[in-house]
């Protein structure tokens, strides 16, 4: 018999600065750890001003973890340690597993208009996999390659118009969580305000909503059902399935190990010029 997953704690997403001077809003990061596992950290750049992301992400390592790239609007050129080069453009995903490490950089170019709208997950690696390979997925369509990936990950892109239900089955194993980027809608059938915690209210708020707008980081309890609805307003959400790795977790930055020992092996070999396992291809 399906479980329908309850809302187990909603907050919104936090203005901070990031890369060369990048605004942007994280709606996750370390705090959540191990929360949302596998999944580390989650960031929204979407902005209208050019100035507050042209500056991007200049040269900078990863080890251990992977890192997946949406694009609304805009683009983004990257390139890496490893000789590759490319634009991630409007519509276009890009799944990197850094794994041994990879040194890479990353410059928003925003459209037109100026608009310079995406997301970026990141996703731990297991410890079997935090020195394999570095590779890249560009992903286009329904279903890609994507889903060859260890943590067996979803990643969903939802709109919803007013006035309907979505329902999706997740694997009862897997975390669960949505971001809302758009409208508002309620995303779980219950309907309960006070049947989760609410960060950032205040526990004598007699008029709690139990709707969730832009912004929203909404993450689920245990089941194998999504169901979400609106009434008078659509709204669009990601939704994000993966298998939790239940390892210690040792982070720092942008290297993420499973002990502080190989943390500080990742920072020394960056410093010594070994970091990179894998030249050019």
């Amino acid at each position: 018999m399906a479980k329908t997953r309850r809302v187990e704690k909603v907050w919104k997403s936090k203005p901070t600065v990031e890369g060369a001077g990048v605004h942007l809003r994280r709606a996750f990061g370390f705090q959540e750890v191990p929360r949302l596992d596998p999944f580390l950290l989650l960031d929204d750049f979407r902005s209208n001003e050019p100035p507050e992301y042209q500056r991007g992400f200049p040269w900078h390592p990863h080890r251990g973890m992977e890192t997946i790239t949406y694009v609304l609007a805009g683009d983004v050129e990257h390139g890496d340690s490893l000789g590759n080069r490319g634009v991630i453009g409007a519509g276009d995903v890009q799944w990197m597993t850094a794994g041994s490490g990879i040194v890479h950089q990353e410059m928003p170019k925003g459209d037109s208009q100026g608009r310079m709208w995406g997301f970026q997950l990141w996703a731990n690696l297991p410890a079997s996999h935090k020195m394999m390979d570095p590779r890249y997925r560009e992903v286009a369509g329904v279903r890609g390659p994507v889903r060859e990936i260890v943590t067996d990950p979803e990643y969903l892109d939802v709109a919803l118009p007013p006035g309907r239900t979505f329902t999706h089955t997740v694997k009862p194993t897997h975390t669960v969580f949505a971001y809302v980027i758009e409208g508002e809608g309620y995303f779980d059938p219950e309907r309960d305000p006070y049947a989760r915690e609410v960060v950032g209210e205040s526990y004598f708020d007699m008029a709690r909503p139990c709707l969730c707008g832009n912004h929203s980081l909404v993450a689920y309890g245990p089941g194998d059902t999504v169901v979400v609805s609106t009434e008078e307003q659509p709204v669009r959400f990601l939704l994000v399935a993966g298998r939790p790795l239940n390892e210690p977790v040792a982070w720092y930055g942008p290297i993420v190990m499973n002990t502080q020992a190989e943390l500080r092996t990742a920072f020394r070999e960056y410093e010594q010029g070994t970091f990179v396992k894998h030249g050019r291809r």
